[in-house]
């Protein structure tokens, strides 16, 4: 889309606590806010915040080609003609902010029933830390009205996580609380299905990416033999959905897929993958990769037109301190929009240099 002048702001966000992964602790997470203003006058917003450890794009040189790119495309370059699929973030802001525009401004990139007021269910996310605190927080968030609790699991003694799991079932049982699990390819392959076996006595809906990504054949006998349903994460990135989607995803033979557009190139690219999972049985739900709340919402709000009443991962929008205030409102096992609260956006002072590159 031409005649579009580009703004890049960038915002450090702090977490409110220290997130902690298989991949290490976060403390910040670097966000690039874009901002699209066409010659009508109608501004649209998109982000590329690639998260360390996951993101293709998530590389030392991130920001100076950022900057080159946004500088040729306010030159009057088209966007396919920059090669930005090697940065898929990148892509899913300039997506998200071209649809923006498309839809009159205002941050609406869909017309849903998200904003009209129909909430989006959520799974509660519990971070990893030590046992003790990660029960207490899936217990907090059962008890505020979470249904389904995901439990990021592979940083301590196996049986020690068995025990945890245990003693959350002792308060919340299956027909009352759903849970997920979420390895991140902490478990070795020769290990995962006795792992997935002693877990499953917990009544566990699903476990994403038991065994590291790339491992397509242990995956595949996995997927086969496991107690639990598997979900793919992951495995998904750096995959073109429209060439070898299809391919590895009946190679695999996995139950689940979860969509995180940041990371996938954009919901185009996303939607491919709906499109892929569905020729083989398999079904999806979507979560953010830690974008601040203006990325969270383009999600939340293309979430909302697929109509999927599984769980989705959309409940980060309060792990910042200095997040951008908004419509979004993360309660009791749902994400609303709230059309009366208003959004804050960068300021000036956030706002990129974007010759020093060129």
């Amino acid at each position: 889309m031409k005649n579009i002048k580009y703004q890049v702001f960038k915002r450090s966000l702090q977490f409110s606590f220290e997130a902690k992964t298989s991949r290490g602790a976060i403390q910040t997470h670097d966000a690039y806010l874009i901002k699209g203003t066409a010659v009508t006058g109608i501004i649209g917003w998109g982000e590329a915040s690639p998260l360390r450890g996951l993101s293709m794009d998530a590389i030392p040189s991130f920001e100076t080609e950022l900057i080159k790119i946004i500088t040729l495309l306010n030159q009057g370059k088209d966007a396919r003609e920059l090669d930005i699929d090697r940065f898929p973030s990148l892509c899913f802001a300039i997506e998200t902010l071209h649809r923006d525009i498309n839809n009159g401004g205002g941050i609406h990139n869909n017309d849903n029933p998200f904003l009209k007021g129909k909430p989006i269910a959520m799974n509660g996310l519990v971070w990893m830390n030590n046992p003790e605190q990660m029960l207490q927080e899936a217990l907090q968030k059962a008890d505020a009205g979470y249904n389904c609790i995901k439990f990021k699991i592979g940083a301590h003694q196996h049986d020690i996580e068995c025990k945890m799991l245990e003693q959350f079932r002792k308060h919340y049982s299956p027909n009352h609380v759903q849970i997920r699990l979420d390895a991140n390819g902490a478990f070795l392959p020769d290990e995962a299905l006795n792992k997935l076996k002693d877990l499953q006595k917990f009544t566990v809906h699903s476990i994403e990416q038991p065994i590291a990504p790339k491992q397509v054949d242990a995956m595949q006998e996995i997927c086969a033999k496991s107690a639990i349903d598997i979900a793919l994460d992951e495995e998904l990135i750096g995959v073109n959905p429209a060439i070898d989607g299809a391919k590895l995803l009946k190679k695999i033979g996995a139950k689940y897929c979860i969509l995180k557009p940041t990371l996938l190139g954009g919901f185009n690219a996303s939607e491919t993958w709906i499109s892929q999972a569905k020729k083989q049985d398999m079904s999806w739900w979507a979560t953010s990769a830690l974008e601040s709340n203006i990325g969270l919402n383009a999600i939340a709000q293309w979430t909302a037109t697929k109509n999927n009443p599984l769980p989705h991962g959309l409940g980060t929008g309060a792990l910042y301190v200095n997040n951008f205030d908004g419509p979004l409102l993360a309660e009791k096992g749902f994400l609303y929009y709230i059309a009366t609260n208003k959004w804050s956006f960068p300021t000036s002072q956030e706002e990129l240099n974007l010759t020093i590159h060129a």
